[in-house]
């Protein structure tokens, strides 16, 4: 397919700098079938029926960028991939002055040697010492918010906690699942109380999300690795809502990727610890996923062709033609859309 025709217009000043507050105030736009509504997330329980199920991504954002000196040369490096206990894959800026086994001298006493370059433009780091990486990076790192965040406005205390959900727990990931960042302690029993149940899972997000799609034609774009996770009793759990008569929502696109990773072509969910690649375009045949909550995305970005894939590409061009001219505000920290596709 053509990635110019998942391309569109956005002013510069819808693109959100902060989250809502609280969480659950964000706005939704909800796409049922044929219809659009303009709505909050805290009508979530009513677009919802009892026995359907929630999917969350229990990823949890770890301080992966980082300000270093090799000489008098400033370097910056951002986390993109662990490759081992002490090693990651990395993206740099000002890239031309490292070479492979150079020194990077970080804050607060924190070290790393320059290995390989990689094919996706990055190298290989490895961080010195005895101590944990978590630690260094706890000690020398700082949230790693979205290159249309980080440009406007430095990163600071209150991003520690407005980039992580209320979810997070495993480690790992260099990029929030920003869909579930609206939900509340409040929202989940609200939700608990209409019967709709949640289920968690792990995909740790990649840097590579960000990156942008350089080819003409979506068959041309090289897909990036992130490794997920989705044990034997969460797979009978999600299969088992399903043959009940439930839904099964995915909260963001993370989740929804790792459901559609792990499901066999009979629809059966499976237990799931390895990398996925999975690129999903429109023509894509969902086999997991009943529906998905997310934010707004990129133009010619691989989400906004997930989206288009689950509901149409003109379906979401004049629903994002709507969010634009409705005042929605835009990607990471920005408002919500829940997406019902008509099945059958």
């Amino acid at each position: 397919m053509r990635v110019d025709l998942l391309d569109f217009d956005l002013p510069p000043e819808r693109i959100a700098l902060r989250p809502a507050s609280p969480r659950d105030a964000a706005r939704m736009l909800v796409l049922d079938g044929n219809e659009m509504r303009d709505m909050s997330v805290r009508d979530l329980p009513g677009q919802l029926r009892p026995g359907d199920c929630l999917v969350f991504n229990d990823t949890r954002v770890i301080p992966a960028q980082l300000e270093g000196r090799r000489g008098e040369a400033r370097i910056g490096v951002t986390l993109h991939k662990r490759l081992g206990p002490r090693d990651w894959q990395v993206f740099v800026r000002n890239a031309k002055r490292v070479r492979s086994g150079d020194l990077i001298d970080f804050a607060a006493g924190v070290q790393a040697r320059a290995g390989e370059r990689d094919a996706d433009g990055g190298m290989s780091l490895s961080f010195l010492g005895d101590e944990p990486v978590e630690i260094l990076l706890e000690r020398a790192g700082q949230m790693p918010l979205p290159p249309y965040i980080a440009s406007k406005r430095a990163t600071d205390a209150r991003d520690r906690d407005d980039y992580q959900t209320m979810f997070a727990r495993e480690a790992g990931a260099v990029a929030a699942p920003t869909a579930a960042l609206h939900f509340t302690p409040a929202l989940l029993a609200a939700l608990e109380e209409v019967g709709v149940g949640h289920a968690l899972l792990t995909l740790h997000v990649g840097a590579g999300t960000f990156l942008p799609v350089k080819a003409d034609d979506t068959q041309d774009h090289l897909m990036h690795a992130e490794w997920g996770r989705i044990d034997a009793a969460t797979a009978e759990e999600l299969n088992a809502v399903r043959a009940s008569g439930g839904r099964l929502i995915a909260v963001g696109t993370t989740s929804l990727r790792l459901l559609e990773s792990a499901t066999g072509e009979d629809g059966i969910i499976r237990p799931f610890a390895d990398e996925t690649r999975i690129f999903i375009t429109p023509g894509y045949r969902f086999r997991a996923i009943d529906g998905l909550m997310t934010n707004f995305h990129l133009p010619r970005s691989t989400l906004f062709m997930l989206v288009s894939a689950l509901m149409g590409t003109e379906r979401m061009q004049a629903a994002y033609a709507h969010a634009i001219r409705e005042g929605y505000r835009f990607y990471s920290y920005g408002d919500a859309s829940l997406l019902l596709p008509r099945r059958g």
